[in-house]
């Protein structure tokens, strides 16, 4: 059998990429105040910003959405999708919404108060930031290994049960419920184990507190545990995530990652617990409960969508693409969080600038080189966006400085990651004449969307 992993798919429609040089570039950089969110799409050569809502659908997509049914109430989509969900999640009650942050927001607002406290594995931004802004404590109780980018561990993604229990017992008359992200974007897209799951549930239900998994990318953790995990090697993707899904009480996912569509999420939930309360704050929020937010052909693309990211095929290929990435980056010395993740690859900037004091923000820089450099936009995971800048004026930094690289869903082909390759080893080489930055405007949440900087 042949060693090279193809695209299991033909492209049916192309979109031409405009291309620019390092001018042009260094321009639009300054006018877009050195915050790569701030660029026009059109100027960007290869965007990896996100995976999140950015991939290609499916022929059977783009044949379901001509069936959207946009009735305001009882939409024939809603039905359809909402059996999909029910079947794949085992849960009875679902809601959508626009996007996974609504769905949190949402969530959030029925079930929080300021002064909760929610653990989790890593709360990813806009996670932490809806728990914040309701002056709830968003806790992160990762595994010690999930912050050593340079160590090969299977399931770095881990929850740290240990440190869970003590939370429990200190401050359990403050935590609503127990969080848990599959997988672990603010970590390098790494997995979290079956076991680890079943054991958290456990743990969970111990302390008589209801268990919210946020399964943005279900499907590729699914496929780690099947590859990883000794007793899930023969176990089909479908039943390995009904059983992931069996131990929560219920979800919240943003749909644009595993769902395989270009907008869309929702809320799933056990018990009509918090059902009323949901319902209502959707309605104030993003729409009817039948809607959510979404249009009837975006419930129907959606319902394909699931579907099409279960399927192994795709799946061994979007992780063997990832690893692909990796693989040119250790030959050209470039550090990265190990093994790659699912959805992404994240340099280690403090290995291409090792001598970049945190207060200029290394991974921050080192995007804005490999724009430069290649015209490529990838997204900073350090300081900008987990640091905070006090009242007292007092900055906090991340414990990590990353670059996450996210593929949107059959998007690129192998020459576009060869590309990058290239491109990441010559920034390297060039790592002394990088400059670093500093931030001279922000929000107080959320910051790195829309903070303006200069050089520092």
């Amino acid at each position: 059998m042949p060693k090279t992993l193809i695209e299991p798919f033909r492209i049916k429609s192309v979109e031409p990429i405009r291309m620019t040089t390092r001018a042009e570039r260094e321009r639009l950089l300054e006018e877009a105040k050195l915050n790569v969110f701030k660029l026009r799409a059109e100027d960007v050569l290869i965007d990896w910003l996100t995976d999140s809502g950015t991939g290609a659908m499916s022929s059977k997509q783009w044949g379901a959405i001509m069936e959207g049914d946009e009735s305001y109430a009882g939409a024939r989509s809603f039905y359809r999708l909402e059996k999909v969900i029910q079947d794949i999640t085992g849960m009875q009650y679902f809601v959508p919404t626009h996007q996974g942050r609504a769905a949190e927001k949402v969530l959030f607002g029925a079930t929080c108060k300021a002064g909760d406290l929610v653990p989790n594995n890593c709360h990813f931004d806009t996670t932490r930031g809806n728990l914040e802004y309701m002056g709830v404590e968003a806790v992160d109780l990762v595994i010690p290994e999930g912050l050593q980018p340079a160590l090969d561990y299977p399931f770095k993604g881990n929850i740290d049960l240990a440190r869970v229990e003590a939370v429990l017992k200190e401050q359990g008359h403050r935590i609503p419920f127990g969080m848990i992200t599959v997988t672990n974007n603010t970590g390098g897209g790494q997995p979290v184990s079956m076991a680890n799951i079943r054991a958290y549930a456990a743990l969970l239900k111990k302390y008589g507190k209801p268990f919210i998994m946020d399964v943005c990318r279900f499907s590729e953790n699914a496929m780690f545990i099947k590859m990883r995990e000794p007793g899930y090697e023969n176990t089909s993707i479908r039943d390995i995530v009904k059983e992931m899904f069996s131990y929560a009480d219920g979800a919240t996912m943003s749909a644009k990652k595993d769902g395989m569509v270009n907008i869309g999420g929702f809320i799933v939930l056990r018990s009509e617990e918090w059902l009323d309360a949901v319902r209502n704050g959707l309605i104030m929020m993003e729409g009817f409960p039948t809607y959510g937010g979404m249009a009837g052909r975006d419930l129907e693309a959606l319902a394909v969508g699931l579907e099409e990211g279960m399927e192994e095929d795709y799946l061994r290929y979007r992780l063997r693409t990832a690893e692909y990435l990796g693989e040119r980056l250790e030959a050209a010395g470039v550090g990265f969080v190990k093994p790659t993740g699912g959805h992404a690859v994240y340099i280690d900037a403090k290995t291409v600038l090792p001598n970049m004091p945190v207060e200029q923000y290394p991974a921050w820089a080192l995007c804005n080189a490999l724009y430069l450099e290649g015209g490529i936009r990838g997204v900073e995971i350090g300081s900008v966006m987990f640091g905070k800048r006090l009242d007292s004026g007092v900055e906090t930094y991340h414990s990590m400085e990353l670059v996450r690289l996210a593929f949107p869903r059959r998007m690129y082909t192998q020459s576009h990651f060869d590309y990058a390759a290239e491109v990441i080893a010559e920034v390297k080489e060039k790592a002394a004449s990088i400059r670093g930055v500093k931030i001279t405007k922000q929000p107080k949440f959320l910051r790195h969307f829309t903070c303006e900087c200069a050089w520092a």
